[in-house]
């Protein structure tokens, strides 16, 4: 959870942005959160495990928790506009509304995360999967920190502030091991419904909070661009993570 915390550092010196770069990391954040939901409609769609006795398809399950996590997002996009003077650390009214979205959509995202860790330790393969999934996530927690990051300090919150928000964001994914461990038999039915849950719940806040602001902070080409370059740097980086976790 504390290598979340690390993908805040290339912004130790950053001063303050004017709106078009705050558009700009928005785009950023917009395309790694998208990367990051496809890696997880994946990770659900193509789970196996021979424990896994539900009827069900991966398949379907992905898909029921995709609707579930849209549905979550939109009921606590709901709530949160009722608010107009809701506090986020230092940040207020829409900034502050913006950034607990991703804080929630984060925080989702690693209880899915925290399941797998405690699944794969109590799997088929024992100690050396959970050793290599545990490693994995703990480098995939840098490149989330950093879309953490750069959502969060061009709206003012500090750089201290941030970290401590990003590293908090996955203290749900050594919380959920535990019980998943130790009751890996009742968890792993449900593991892509919770795949699908975050990947749904990140992917409506990439396209329709992230990006639409981004085009309105910068344009469509600029922030096409930007995103697919981000979306397509996330993607390379995980794969590598996991090669080389594997190698």
């Amino acid at each position: 959870a504390i290598s979340t915390g690390l993908g805040v550092l290339p912004f130790l010196f950053m001063p303050d942005v004017a709106s078009y770069w705050v558009g700009v990391s928005n785009a950023i954040a917009a395309g790694m959160m998208v990367a990051a939901s496809y890696s997880l409609f994946l990770e659900g769609c193509t789970y196996a495990d021979p424990h896994d006795q539900s009827e069900y398809s991966t398949e379907l399950r992905t898909a029921f928790g995709a609707v579930l996590g849209l549905a979550f997002i939109l009921g606590t996009k709901n709530v949160l506009d009722q608010y107009e003077d809701l506090k986020f650390g230092a940040l207020g009214g829409a900034d502050a509304r913006k950034a607990l979205l991703i804080f929630f959509v984060m925080t989702l995202h690693s209880f899915s995360e925290g399941v797998g860790i405690g699944v794969s330790f109590g799997g088929v393969h024992g100690s050396q999967l959970g050793t290599f999934i545990s490693a994995s996530l703990a480098a995939h927690n840098v490149p989330e920190g950093l879309a953490i990051a750069v959502v969060l300090l061009p709206r003012g919150m500090s750089t201290l502030a941030a970290a401590v928000w990003a590293v908090a964001t996955s203290l749900p994914q050594p919380i959920m091991a535990i019980p998943a461990y130790w009751f890996v038999h009742h968890f792993i039915p449900v593991l892509p419904v919770g795949l699908g849950f975050a990947g749904g719940a990140m992917a409506w806040v990439a396209f329709f909070e992230l990006l639409t602001e981004a085009i309105e902070d910068t344009d469509v080409l600029t922030t096409g661009l930007i995103a697919g370059c981000s979306l397509v740097s996330m993607l390379f980086v995980q794969s590598a993570i996991d090669d080389e976790a594997r190698s």
